[in-house]
Parts: C-alpha cells; sequence; structure tokens
C-alpha cells in the first residue's frame, strides 16, 4: 500500500521515480479503508532532504500511511523558504486546534546536541508537544537529538557531551530480538551516527519502563524502548541517505572546522570514494515493525479513541 502525500510536494516526484508507490490526495479520498495518521515534526535544518528520507522508509509496508508534516510555532527555520513550510506544514498547535488526530508521530533530530536544553528557543513549546504525544498519541519514534530531548523531558535522562562529533557507520548488536521491534534484523548490522552528545546505559537501565535493543561497541546505544511500546528512541539516523554523512563532512570542511572523516564510511577511508550503502534494509526493516505492531497493531479502527484524551 502507499503513503499519502500533498499533491504537489516535491518529494513526490523524486519517489515515484523511484518507482515507490505514492498517491495524492485526490486518490487517497476513493481508498474505502482507514489509512494510519501520522505526524512528522521535522526539526532538521534541511527540511526537505529530511522528508524525503524519510518518506523512503515509511513506504516499505502493506498499510496505507497519511502523513502530516509538523512545525513548531515558536521557532522560525532558517534554512526552509518560508513558502515551502506554509504549502506543506503546520504547525501541531494549529493541527490539533483544527481536530487532527495522530497514530504516531516521528519528532526527528537538530543540531543541537552541545546546547543546554533550557538554551533551546522552543524547548518550552517541544515539552508542551511531547506531553500531548504521551496523552494522544499510540507510539512516538525519537531520533537523535529528539531522543534526547524526550528522554530528558520525561525521565531526566541527561545528556553527555563527546569529545568529538560522533560520526560513521558504526556495528551494531541486538540485545533482544523476541522484541517485536526487533523482528527479522541480523546478528550484526550497521546504521549511521552524527552528533555530539550521548545518553548512557547507566542511566537507562535506572528506568524500568525502559530497555535497551540495539547497541554498538564503538557508538554506542542506538534503540531504546519503552517496553509498552509507546516510545521508541533512536539515537543514530538511521533514514540517512548514501551521501549524507559525506555532505556533512564537506559541509564543515568548507566551514574551516577541520572535521575527523567518518568512521566506517568511506572505501580506505577516501572522500573521493562514494560511499557503500549499508545500512538501507534494517532501517526500512526498523521503520516497518514500529508502523506494524506498535502503531497499527495497536492503535483502534476510530482514531476518535486514540488514547482518548486521557
Amino acid at each position: 500500500m502507499p503513503i499519502r502525500v500533498q499533491n504537489d510536494l516535491p518529494a513526490k516526484e523524486i519517489l515515484e521515480k523511484e518507482n515507490i508507490f505514492v498517491i495524492d490526495e485526490n486518490r487517497a479520498v476513493h481508498q474505502d479503508i482507514r489509512p494510519i495518521q501520522i505526524g512528522i515534526l521535522n526539526l532538521m535544518p534541511i527540511k526537505e532532504d529530511t522528508e524525503l528520507q524519510l518518506l523512503r522508509l515509511l513506504s516499505n509496508t502493506p498499510l496505507q500511511v497519511d502523513i502530516t508534516f509538523l512545525t513548531l510555532s515558536s521557532h522560525q527555520p532558517k534554512n526552509t523558504s518560508r513558502s515551502h513550510l506554509n504549502n506543506f506544514y503546520t504547525t501541531v498547535k494549529d493541527y490539533v486546534m483544527d481536530g487532527g488526530k495522530l497514530d504516531g508521530i516521528i519528532i526527528t533530530g537538530a543540531p543541537l546536541e552541545r546546547m543546554d536544553y533550557d538554551k533551546v528557543d522552543f524547548w518550552d513549546e517541544l515539552t508542551s508537544i511531547l506531553d500531548y504525544c504521551r496523552d494522544h498519541v499510540t507510539s512516538c519514534f525519537f531520533v537523535c537529538w529528539g531522543a534526547l530531548a524526550a528522554l530528558n523531558h520525561y525521565y531526566g535522562i541527561p545528556k553527555y557531551p563527546l569529545e568529538k562529533k560522533l560520526s560513521g557507520v558504526y556495528k551494531h548488536y541486538v540485545n533482544n530480538r523476541k522484541v517485536p521491534l526487533m523482528r527479522s534484523f541480523d546478528d550484526v548490522f550497521y546504521a549511521p551516527h552524527s552528533r555530539f552528545s550521548e545518553v548512557r546505559k547507566d542511566d537507562i537501565e535506572k528506568v524500568g519502563d525502559l530497555e535497551v535493543l540495539a547497541e554498538s561497541p564503538e557508538a554506542g546505544l542506538y534503540v531504546i524502548m519503552k517496553k509498552d511500546g509507546s516510545e521508541i528512541y533512536v539515537m543514530g539516523h538511521p533514514e540517512y541517505d548514501r551521501m549524507t554523512l559525506d555532505q556533512e563532512y564537506h559541509r564543515d570542511l568548507d566551514k574551516g572546522i577541520n572535521p575527523d572523516l567518518p568512521k566506517n564510511y568511506y572505501e580506505n577511508d577516501d572522500p573521493e570514494v562514494r560511499p557503500y550503502l549499508t545500512w538501507r534494509a534494517n532501517s526500512n526493516n526498523l521503520y516497518t515493525n514500529w508502523l506494524n505492531y506498535y502503531v497499527y497493531q495497536m492503535t483502534p479502527f476510530d482514531i476518535t479513541k486514540v488514547k482518548n484524551n486521557k
């Protein structure tokens, strides 16, 4: 089944060229099924890139998924045009006020790991959104800084600065493959990371509701889940495309930052060589398992009854 997006979303044409099944709003109204309503609170600077990356991953299930791109009321993005935001995004506040209901939400990363949470200009709004999601959304999927922020707000778990940026593609191991989220994962799999901070396993294990499902000897924690499946925390960037780390590396070079090469990414550590894509299959698997086992299987057919305003 397809993902549904707005008729003229720029990513739609790219996805169709990749043979990904996408339907627009006009065709969707003739589908006599209950689609899964997924919101994406996109906090990344280059929003169009993240839209495309996430839509690719959400397209690989037999479910029809209706996507709503969400933004903040209290923050004006600097790297995305106002016209794009006006055409394809709605604020969370307006979406809720208009009666919108979500089965699941994805809250992305943001380049804010080195900033204290209370110094983030939209922190108050974000924590209000997190409170709303806990009471009104069946399952939430938090990525990188979004995961750090939610763990801090919900459980008081601190983030710790790294000596230098963690950037690269790292080997990971599954801790508990009986959990449906990790179903069909290989014993060893790869995933990209790009961040300046981390959370630590000792802090997670103090919270009885949380479980570490996958981790890396080099990169640390990767997948953390609330045991009832209502909160998924992913510390890396499974949505990244083949060239995303390359773009970040060359961007930092152009800024004079003199970054380290992303680890385990370029063959023979040669940044002029096109890197291998080694994480797409397990990234698809992660999002598919989330949509199936923790959104579709758990949410009621009547969307007005999703957590029913607890």
